[in-house]
């Protein structure tokens, strides 16, 4: 048996320091919604008070013992919030009255997100750009879906690829392009402990297929 459990741990390091993913889906539970979020915040805290003690902290100090509530109101109503579809940003989408027909793009869009592997932050920027089939949404919106996708344990690899099919759906069009750049303390603050680099990723359809296209795309992201 413990042969079987140092393979697994290999394993799960090979895994982990390779970004592996398994699905564009999140990888939940059929009863991951069962409980209400005050039943999961109870057993969360206890359970990291478990981690805390094993630490060797003291939980009866003043500056700790109301961490582990703390962590976990954190983990189910706002840093994970992102795994419940009830949390999913309302998208309405407005007829292209203005007619525009060329790509419009929303830069620069911050993101804290968290390494599934780890648990260590994911911090970065999103860009996004479409062309109008003839809806439109609102600008504020595009945000949301960006940080509605972050706010779950991920791999950056699956984010852009939800936030993609997300807006390819609401926009009901293949001409969406989307690029995120981010640091994965992960890396950065253990392991190789590299903090200069950042981790980048592209996904596109539609006209976006053509490098025209993209290139201009690019161009708009990039500018000073």
């Amino acid at each position: 048996m413990k042969m079987n459990t140092q393979l697994e741990k290999e394993i799960f390091e090979i895994i982990g320091d390779n970004h592996q993913m398994t699905s564009a889906e999140a990888p939940l539970r059929k009863d991951a919604f069962d409980k209400s979020d005050e039943a999961k915040m109870e057993v969360i805290e206890e359970h990291f008070a478990v981690i805390m003690k094993e630490l060797g902290l003291d939980l009866t100090d003043d500056s700790l013992k109301g961490t582990p509530h703390r962590v976990a109101k954190m983990f189910v109503q706002e840093i994970f919030s992102g795994l419940n579809p009830a949390n999913k940003p309302k998208i309405s989408v407005f007829d292209n009255s203005y007619h525009y027909d060329k790509m419009l793009v929303e830069a620069n869009i911050s993101f804290n997100s968290t390494c599934e592997h780890h648990f260590l932050p994911i911090v970065g920027k999103a860009h996004v750009g479409y062309i109008s089939s003839g809806k439109v949404i609102g600008l504020s919106k595009l945000n949301r879906i960006v940080d509605y996708y972050a706010k779950r344990p991920q791999v950056q690899e699956r984010m852009i690829m939800q936030i993609f099919n997300e807006l390819k759906t609401v926009l009901n069009t293949e001409d969406v392009i989307v690029v995120v750049e981010a640091t994965h303390l992960c890396v950065s603050s253990r392991g190789i402990k590299d903090e200069s680099s950042f981790t980048s990723t592209l996904q596109y359809g539609g006209v976006f297929k053509e490098k025209a296209f993209r290139d201009d795309f690019y161009k708009l992201i990039k500018r000073e």
